[in-house]
Formats: structure tokens, C-alpha cells, sequence
């Protein structure tokens, strides 16, 4: 299996670029061309798989995914699903067989709704924004070690996402994480413009106002490339957050970059069985958590933050 050091000695970090008040550096480097898993988007545009409520009476933290289709699918933490009885955000990254059935652990972001909308879940062209995941990303590695559970405190998801709205002045009936994102989408889209892909670029070290926040790195630079938007949206409201009461323009030293990656590289390593395929490893360091999900051999996914780089983190 590769390691967390592997995976990232195996990519370049190149030049920042910046755009306001996010600094985003590329990494690039050899991966694997087709990556033999379909995304979560491509999985239900093809209508190859099905998100529901576990059952009539539902539950929170757990959702049935159903993969019917040929495929492997890849689903990414912190993506959302819209719909059912409440909005959902995924608590881990998972890799779900051709032909299974599995559930899925999740964190409700709408804290206002219990009641059906419709019988299956959409996915959202977003993820959770970064505070949220790196703080949740935090929650579940604490209930993995504890417990072996992989839930969140929704308590304080919730708690967060209210904190939020208040600071965007945002007014949702149901207490919607979405209602955020509805009204900064145009501002959102402007981050999502200004960063455009490399050739092999697999992965990304974000910073927001002159700090790294995280980094998200992937096996393949198509999956990447597919990703690549919901990730910007994430990292991009925190940004447009941190602008409010912070100077809007700023880049980050590349040596700062750097210095994250390695510390990642370097993090206590926990493993554990993957809720679907593969290896679930939990990073933890001091200032630092991550997760990675393995499987094939390599790292599909990594992703790492810093609790320290915004005060709503941890």
C-alpha cells in the first residue's frame, strides 16, 4: 500500500497563484491515466446509482448508497447530497464496488428540515465549506479512535453553520448550509474562473489570506479535473468569509506550502477498514488532521488541514 510520504514525494509543488485573497499551488506529477472508478456526479447522470434515506423513517447519519452500475464510485468527503428528508454532507471519502449496497456515515447541514422532498438524494456542485469539513474531518477521526464509529458532533455542524449564515447574513427557513452558497454563488463562480487546471495537476495546497487552510490530493489528474470546481466553491466561501474581516488581497509564500506538505507527510498514521473499499488511514498531528483513502494499491484520496488556520476550525 502507499504511504502518505509516497503519495506526496510523488507530485511537485509548483507556483502560487492568486486570485484576491486565495493563493492556490499546484501539484503535479505522474498518476494513474484512467483511474477505474466513476465519480458521484458521472455515477448518477448515468442513473448507475441511487442515494436514499436508509429507510421510511430515515436517519441522520446514514444514507444507502446502491451501485448498480459496472463501475467502481468514488465519493468524495464533504461532498453534499440534496433532498429527502434533509440535506446531507459526506463524512469520509469512500470507494463503493460495482453491484453494492452499502451505507454511508454523513452529517446533516440542514438543521431546520425532517420531511421528504423527494425520494432520492442529488449531489450538489459543491462540498462543505472547508472550516466545516476540517472541523468534521476532526470529529470523525476522534470517533474512529474512540469508538470506531466515523460520526461527526452534529451539534456543532449545525452550531457552525449558523455561525456562518449570521456572519453572510443569510436567512434560510430550514437552516441550510445551501442557502450560503445559493447567495455568494456569483462571487463563488469568480474563484472557480480564476484558477484554471495544469497538465497533471492532481491535487492543490489552498491558502486564504496569507495562510495554508488545506490541502486535496488525488490519484488521478482527470478525477482532479472533475473535482476540481466543488473544491473551489469549498475553500472559496471560507475565503470570501475570511475577506469580511481581513484584508481582502494577499498571497502565501510558497515555502509555507512546503512546510504544510511535510508536515502532512510526516503526521501519526491510524488504520482503519474502509467503510467500502480499501483502507481508511487517519492523519493526526499537532495543529493538523487528514484522512486518506486507500485502495488498488495507492492513495486515491488525501486530504489535510490545518486547525489552526482559521478560528472556526477547532
Amino acid at each position: 500500500m502507499e504511504r502518505i510520504a509516497d503519495a506526496v514525494a510523488g507530485v511537485r509543488l509548483g507556483e502560487g497563484a492568486v486570485y484576491k485573497n486565495m493563493t492556490l499551488f499546484p501539484l503535479c506529477g505522474e498518476g494513474v491515466r484512467e483511474a477505474g472508478y466513476v465519480t458521484l456526479d458521472e455515477a448518477l447522470e448515468r442513473q448507475e446509482a441511487e442515494v436514499t434515506e436508509v429507510s421510511e423513517g430515515g436517519s441522520v447519519p446514514e444514507l444507502k448508497f446502491v451501485n448498480s452500475g459496472k463501475f467502481p464510485v468514488f465519493l468524495l468527503d464533504g461532498e453534499e447530497l440534496v433532498g429527502a428528508k434533509q440535506n446531507r454532507v459526506l463524512n469520509l471519502s469512500i470507494l463503493v464496488a460495482a453491484g453494492r449496497t452499502i451505507l454511508v456515515p454523513v452529517s446533516c447541514v440542514e438543521a431546520g428540515r425532517w420531511h421528504r422532498r423527494s425520494r432520492k438524494f442529488c449531489a450538489a456542485p459543491r462540498a462543505q465549506y472547508a472550516g466545516g469539513r476540517a472541523r468534521k474531518m476532526a470529529q470523525v477521526s476522534l470517533s474512529m479512535r474512540r469508538s470506531g464509529h466515523r460520526l461527526s458532533d452534529q451539534g456543532a455542524v449545525w452550531d457552525h453553520i449558523s455561525e456562518m449564515s449570521a456572519r453572510f447574513g443569510v436567512r434560510s427557513e430550514t437552516s441550510a448550509m445551501g442557502d450560503i452558497f445559493c447567495q455568494e454563488a456569483v462571487r463563488l463562480e469568480d474563484y472557480v474562473e480564476s484558477f484554471p487546471v495544469l497538465d497533471g495537476q492532481r491535487g492543490a495546497v489552498f491558502a486564504v489570506a496569507g495562510r495554508v487552510v488545506g490541502v486535496d490530493l488525488f490519484d488521478s489528474a482527470e478525477t482532479f479535473r472533475k473535482l476540481f470546481p466543488k473544491l473551489l466553491r469549498s475553500y472559496g466561501l471560507d475565503a470570501l468569509d475570511r475577506a469580511r474581516s481581513e484584508s481582502p488581497e494577499g498571497g502565501c509564500a510558497k515555502e509555507e506550502a512546503g512546510d504544510f506538505l511535510r508536515r502532512v507527510a510526516s503526521a501519526e498514521v491510524g488504520e482503519f477498514p474502509a467503510v467500502g473499499e480499501g483502507t481508511d488511514l487517519r492523519l493526526q498531528a499537532e495543529g493538523l488532521t487528514g484522512a486518506a483513502l486507500a485502495a488498488a494499491g495507492r492513495i486515491l484520496h488525501l486530504g489535510a488541514f490545518d486547525l489552526g488556520a482559521d478560528r472556526g476550525f477547532c
